[in-house]
């Protein structure tokens, strides 16, 4: 994982943190929330990691059980050991393997943002989050106004929150700090959509992020 994706990751859930006292917030007290974020991370990614496993583990013995269940090894000898047998309704299996796989790799990204929070030599990951945070401070007003004008039909106090979080950050970055190439902030928007938010905040939040790239003039 880039430092920079993890920094707006970690941004994220920066912003899901913020009340409307947002202009009040020192520099200390962000990193206050950043290090309690990373926490929020480190505990969330252990929790999956061990719901993955104990489903690994309900999965295995239920295996064992068809197995020993099955007609095949019903018919053996007491004292020998089972025999391999085929195991119907792969769909099923192949369904709970995702799942835990899905689990697993965001537990794993969820740890990776973490470390590289926490390391002296990735204080990039920190003070990026921290510096999207600060813009946001600086220009709330006008970056939630750029939001109303851009959703057309949707009043922004009654739009999802991750949505608008994620806008915040794509339009801190792209119009005010400027330091990023546009696709990159763009398509790391729709990822950050795609894993915290609703079905439908993908294709939602690009279709604002396009118009501003057009408006802004932006490359």
């Amino acid at each position: 994982m880039q430092a920079r994706r993890a920094a707006r990751e970690l941004a994220f859930i920066l912003f899901s943190q913020f009340d409307k006292k947002i202009t009040s917030y020192s520099k200390e007290t962000l990193d206050d929330i950043i290090l309690k974020s990373i926490r929020i991370l480190s505990d969330n990614a252990s929790d999956e990691l061990q719901t993955a496993v104990n489903s690994l583990i309900v999965m295995k013995n239920n295996i064992k059980d068809y197995e020993a269940n099955h007609e095949t090894n019903l018919n053996r000898p007491i004292d020998t050991d089972n025999v391999p047998v085929p195991i119907l309704m792969t769909s099923e299996m192949t369904e709970k393997i995702d799942s835990m796989i899905d689990v697993g790799e965001k537990a794993l990204a969820a740890l990776e943002i973490a470390e590289f929070a926490t390391l002296d030599s990735k204080s990039i990951v920190k003070d990026y989050a921290v510096k999207i945070a600060q813009e946001f401070q600086r220009n709330y007003k006008e970056v939630d106004n750029i939001i109303q004008k851009y959703a057309k039909n949707w009043d922004i106090g009654r739009m999802v929150k991750m949505d608008k979080d994620i806008l915040r950050i794509a339009i801190c970055e792209l119009v005010y700090i400027k330091d990023a190439p546009m696709k990159v902030v763009v398509d790391e928007s729709l990822e950050l959509a795609k894993k915290y938010s609703t079905e439908d905040s993908a294709s939602f939040i690009n279709g604002i992020l396009a118009k501003i790239v057009v408006d802004y003039g932006l490359k």
